[in-house]
């Protein structure tokens, strides 16, 4: 086995026959992505793909359960989702809506006389539906939602109402041409008690796809990106739907008007019942991760054919990927790359672990790794996607040559499933307060004087027992250069600046509560230092998983590639922090010089092994499609024939 063959067995992993099925699928021209098509051409397109994927039971349904006819399998049903978007990521999306969002909120919110009822349909897209969540005033803020469902016990309804433009369900997918149901999100008003933000099947069109009355939908029109999804702005006029149709996994009403939940506290039940859709943010992640090497192959394979200048003594110009610079440009992502993969891995064996087993505590951790992953994996996607248009010169500006569709479609990544800076606000709570069962039911005041009170006395404790000074470098003593390799060292750097993040950010809130006992302005003067905390958490994280996947490669010389890419992925981290290392006294300037100099030392050692570290990705040459890339012409002539036939 080839070591390109062998990596691309590594990366695939437990799921590498639905994935290789996906691949398959997207050869099909019919399935691959399209250019310079106009909005109703690629809606069109989109939906006619998404028969096909319905036809052949690929993607998020698989996890469905068999009764409704998916295949019980979370895992593979995430694993295809991930693998369609080396496709046209409308598709992509379009796909998240349906089986993802729709469905999934069904499958984790409703009860089993529901399930059984609609989860056929919502498998086999006889029912297209949305995802009813967000409100032009208000995105991540879902707990503030101001569409209301009020229970009328004379009828057995509910009445979905929008009381304002603001409450209106904006940037909804599948909503202004296809869908034909939603799961609506709205505050629960029973006998003038609100019971907070619940999920109700509210209908939308009737079989002759009309609107029902009182629903009103508008086009949100043309995107920068994602054209081929129908996004849409619904408004609901005193709408009346069946009591029937709560989702009321969590929360229920009787015919008389009687709320009954299992969980008493409104709080908890919310966090809960959103906790029970984090399919979507572990699917996102995963998506953004292979778009990035879509993006990562042309750059690479472009970088390796291009050429450009020559030394004075030489006859040929020099390969792109051969000057310094492009190598720092790519080389860093690429490895980037490797090293979210394995963590996106490890994600998805939690969650499906999670879903199998009533562990509350592993569902709550997986909800905050979901969170940070799917930040750092857009983040890094966003990144991927201008340094490989700017790697690829003209050419990258090409719509031929996909990069300008690619930084288009995955730019709202960064914005959908949860605004990233809100998700790794959630990461960090969730580290300050070790998922604590007194957080859940503090409000926004409880919970900073829990958490500052809390993490300061474990940070008083053990500065009691050590120095300050030793405690600031004990942990991660100043290595010389030629340590600069040790992967051990880089572990002990990238947990000590986590540690050390975490303490100070309790300690400022803590100082912030004494000054002026203000507890939302302390929170709000340290949140800088929030969400680095955070960062830093999840750097470590990657780099843990990285770490781990180097040590159980069974091939020598996969181990060997990784363990360059490993080191990377940590010297060129380390070097962007460097003013944190050198301000704390972690790192001496002689060492951060050396780590800059050892970067440009590895990437000097992957350049030969790029072609094959992009190669091991899989992204089928049908769906690659860039001229830049692939054989230019039968690319073009691949395009013209989707242009035409659409």
């Amino acid at each position: 086995m080839s070591t390109t063959q062998a990596l691309r067995t590594l990366l695939d992993g437990p799921h590498a026959a639905v994935r290789d099925e996906v691949r398959t699928l997207l050869k099909d021209p019919d399935m691959g992505p399209a250019i310079g098509l106009g909005v109703e051409e690629h809606r069109a397109r989109v939906a006619q793909q998404m028969q096909r994927l319905a036809s052949h039971g690929i993607g998020p349904s698989l996890g469905f359960p068999s009764r409704v006819g998916g295949h019980d399998d979370p895992g593979g049903g995430i694993a295809a989702f991930e693998t369609l978007a080396f496709g046209d990521l409308s598709l992509l999306v379009k796909v998240g809506v349906q089986w993802g969002l729709f469905g999934g909120a069904v499958m984790q919110l409703g009860n089993p006389e529901q399930i059984e009822r609609y989860g056929p349909d919502i498998v086999t897209l006889a029912l297209p539906g949305c995802f009813a969540m967000t409100e032009t005033g208000h995105g991540s803020d879902v707990e503030q939602l101001r569409t209301t469902a009020t229970y009328a016990p004379a009828t057995d309804e509910f009445i979905v109402h929008t009381p304002d433009e603001d409450a209106r369900k904006d940037y909804i997918g599948n909503a202004a041409r296809d869908g034909r149901m939603a799961v609506v999100f709205a505050q629960l008003i029973v006998d003038d008690t609100n019971h907070g933000v619940h999920a109700l099947l509210v209908p939308l069109r009737d079989d002759e796809h009309n609107l029902l009355p009182g629903v009103h939908i508008e086009d949100d029109g043309h995107k920068a990106g994602l054209n081929g999804v129908d996004n849409g702005r619904i408004t609901f006029d005193a709408v009346r739907v069946p009591r029937t149709n709560l989702l009321d996994r969590f929360g229920t009403v009787d015919p008389d008007g009687t709320y009954r939940s299992t969980i008493e506290s409104r709080t908890r039940r919310f966090f809960t019942m959103l906790g029970a859709l984090v399919q979507g943010r572990t699917s996102v992640s995963g998506a953004a991760i292979n778009a990035s090497k879509v993006a990562l192959t042309i750059a690479v394979r472009y970088g390796e054919t291009r050429r450009q200048f020559s030394a004075p003594d030489e006859v040929h110009e020099n390969r792109l990927l051969d000057y310094q610079a492009h190598q720092r440009l790519l080389l860093p992502l690429l490895a980037r790359t490797y090293a979210l993969h394995f963590a996106q891995e490890e994600l998805l064996r939690r969650y499906v672990a999670s879903q199998d087993g009533d562990d509350p505590e592993a569902r709550r951790e997986v909800e905050s790794i979901a969170a940070g992953m799917k930040a750092q994996a857009t983040w890094h996607c966003n990144e991927v996607m201008q340094a490989c248009r700017e790697a690829c010169g003209g050419a990258g500006y090409l719509s031929e040559n996909r990069l300008p569709s690619l930084r288009a479609d995955t730019d709202v990544f960064a914005t959908f499933e949860g605004a990233n800076t809100v998700l790794m606000q959630l990461v960090a709570k969730g580290l300050l307060t070790g998922y604590s069962e007194e957080f859940s039911e503090l409000d926004l005041m409880g919970t900073v004087r829990f958490v500052a009170d809390r993490v300061l006395d474990n940070v008083v404790e053990r500065l009691r027992a050590v120095p300050l000074l030793q405690s600031l470098r004990g942990a991660a003593p100043v290595r010389q250069t030629e340590d600069l390799r040790d992967r051990g060292w880089h572990c002990e750097l990238f947990a000590d600046r986590e540690e050390h993040a975490l303490e100070t950010v309790a300690a400022r809130i803590k100082a912030g509560m004494d000054d002026d006992g203000d507890a939302f302005a302390a929170f709000n003067r340290a949140q800088t230092h929030v969400l680095y905390a955070a960062r830093v958490h999840m750097e470590n994280v990657v780099l843990g998983h990285l770490t781990a996947a180097v040590g159980r490669c069974e091939d020598d010389d996969v181990r060997e590639l990784l363990g360059l890419v490993a080191d990377l992925y940590a010297l060129h981290t380390i070097e962007a922090d460097r003013g944190w290392f050198l301000e704390h006294g972690r790192l001496t300037p002689e060492t951060t010089k050396g780590i800059t100099q050892m970067v440009d030392v590895l990437c000097n050692e992957l350049r030969p092994r790029a072609l094959e570290l992009v190669e091991a990705f899989g992204v089928p040459e049908e769906v690659l499609m860039a001229p830049i890339a692939t054989g230019a012409e039968a690319a073009r002539q691949q395009m013209r024939s989707v242009a035409g036939s659409a």
